[in-house]
């Protein structure tokens, strides 16, 4: 999650929470690693009851939020897109860490009207440069135009599609202004629009009325490819060939393998009273659940999944809005946006207390560690850094290695491994070979 965890406050603004030690090692307040490197800090931490105290406000109206790189994108209802400088956010220099516009507003347009912007999202949280061009002689794939974009989901507008982000990163304030590229509401299919998620070229919108699946392969000309009927969905999470949506009804799962053809997997439903928010990470789904707190559903096997448990903390996590999972250190953390509790840090795997913390997805162990409590409700956080990620969801590269022939495999060339004749090639589904 790094240094600052970035919360969106609705009508009171936003805050950015310090939640780790600035030193390596960089630990979180209140982990076990925290207790092992700085015992003097903790004990300091443990006495003041886990509470933070160090936190930088701006106001706005902050329904959504993103950071990347020195940027922090905040999706502000009437005020449309706002995108703030942060790179100052740990410069004792100044005394205004999060600015509109650094030098003058006069000559930078980090802003962009829309009617009524509810969530802002991006391809990658990572600062990849879509104007790079390959070495000549290398297998480097060239940079897709999604990651030139930004898209704002707005009640009135559907989507909005906000491009030249590229201009934030050459080092020059003059040029940096954003431009409205499209708009995109097909008989107002997209009206009402609260929420979008995307898997490479691939974007997944909730409406009142269910989920729609759009084809931004031509970025700035979205095609609407599929719908899915559902009762108030909230918001999704895509990992690999299953869409995890939290609606009215709590946790269900779309077999999205073929992106125009979805499949509703009926029997997978977990009910989850007052679902808000979610995250996947690995083989567990982490729900924010209101006055239930932090749902931890097992999603090993995603047409079967399981609640593991409802964790509140014995009661402390009674708001929970929006999740977050962040690793720091070989420790799994939650960022719980928790309404009008704040912000809650909960360790969910540490090697101190989880059994096979080294191994690929340890059944979590979760612990609060921190708190904070932010001027406004706490009702949406930003997404951690991702990393180590050498393509996206549909084969288009984002890491570049290091070595002639590192080409990761494009989307017909992964469809390879798990599709024949469209369908998914399974155990299951393979004949059994003769005998000899």
């Amino acid at each position: 999650m790094g240094r600052n965890a970035w919360v969106g406050e609705g009508e009171r603004g936003l805050e950015a929470v310090t939640v780790t030690e600035l030193p390596e090692p960089q630990a979180v307040f209140g982990s076990r690693l925290h207790q092992l490197a700085y015992p003097d800090r903790y004990r300091a931490h443990q006495g003041a009851h886990g509470r933070l105290g160090r936190a930088f406000h701006h106001g706005g109206d902050v329904r959504s939020l993103q950071l990347r790189g020195e940027y922090l994108f905040a999706a502000e209802g009437r005020r449309g897109l706002r995108v703030y400088d942060v790179a100052r956010i740990e410069h004792e220099g100044f005394a205004q860490r999060i600015l509109g516009a650094p030098v003058s507003g006069l000559g930078q347009g980090l802003h962009v009207a829309t009617r009524d912007a509810t969530f802002v999202a991006l391809p990658s949280t990572m600062t990849i440069d879509p104007t790079r061009r390959p070495a000549e002689g290398s297998e480097e794939q060239p940079v897709h135009p999604i990651y030139d974009l930004a898209f704002v989901t707005d009640r009135e507008e559907g989507l909005v599609v906000v491009g030249r982000l590229h201009v934030l990163l050459d080092g020059d304030p003059r040029n940096n202004s954003l431009e409205r590229l499209a708009s995109f509401n097909p008989q107002g299919g997209l009206a009402g629009a609260s929420s979008i998620t995307l898997a490479g070229t691939i974007g997944y919108v909730t409406t009142p009325r269910g989920l729609s699946v759009l084809d931004l392969a031509d970025p700035v000309r979205p095609r609407l490819v599929a719908s899915v009927a559902l009762r108030a969905p909230r918001a999704v999470a895509v990992q690999f060939r299953y869409a995890f949506v939290i609606d009215a009804d709590g946790l269900g799962v779309i077999d999205v393998t073929l992106p125009a053809s979805p499949r509703v997997v009926t029997a997978a439903r977990v009910p989850i009273r007052n679902a808000r928010g979610l995250a996947l990470a690995r083989t567990y789904a982490y729900v924010a659940a209101g006055r239930d707190g932090l749902a931890i559903v097992d999603v090993e096997r995603p047409e079967a999944p399981r609640l593991l448990e409802a964790w509140n903390a014995n009661g402390a996590i009674d708001d929970a809005h929006d999740v977050e999972i962040g690793m720091t250190n070989g420790s799994a953390f939650a960022y719980i946006a928790d309404g009008s509790n704040g912000l809650r840090v909960v360790e969910l795997i540490s090697a101190n207390d989880t059994p096979g913390a080294y191994g690929f997805s340890p059944r979590p162990t979760p612990r609060l560690v921190a708190t904070y409590r932010t001027r406004g409700p706490a009702i949406a956080l930003s997404r951690a850094l991702d990393r180590d990620r050498a393509v996206d969801e549909t084969g288009h590269q984002l890491a570049v290695f290091g070595r002639r022939g590192a080409r990761p495999l494009d989307l017909e060339e992964q469809r390879r491994l798990y599709l024949r004749d469209g369908r998914p090639y399974t155990v299951a589904s393979t004949p059994p070979r003769p005998r000899r």
